[in-house]
């Protein structure tokens, strides 16, 4: 039912042996290893407890976008505040919580 393929005889017989030469040549290009960058972002406590006061619902994005901060580094930060009892979850499902400032 289905046919062999013509194989084109002179095209792949140049296309072989040219591969065969670039492989040899990216094989001796090394390409360098670069190490990553540990960043660290503090969020100051006056800086972050200002921005809590203007807040009414305190959610992990507004909270980062807010500071200017990644949403893991303003996650952490809520949840520091959170086992110190300045901020409490009042809601939210998933990941997604809702903040307010303990008074």
């Amino acid at each position: 039912m289905g046919g062999n393929k013509k194989k084109p005889t002179q095209s792949s017989a140049n296309k072989s042996q040219d591969n065969k030469g670039n492989k040899k040549e990216e094989t001796k290009k090394t390409p360098k290893v670069q190490q990553k960058q540990r960043l660290s972002v503090l969020i100051e406590d006056a800086q972050g407890l200002k921005a809590l006061d203007a807040m009414k619902a305190i959610t992990v994005q507004s909270f980062a976008r807010s500071l200017g901060v990644k949403i893991s580094v303003a996650n952490n930060y809520l949840k520091n505040l959170e086992h110190k009892n300045i901020v409490k979850s009042v809601g939210g499902y998933s990941g997604h919580r809702i903040y307010l400032k303990v008074k």
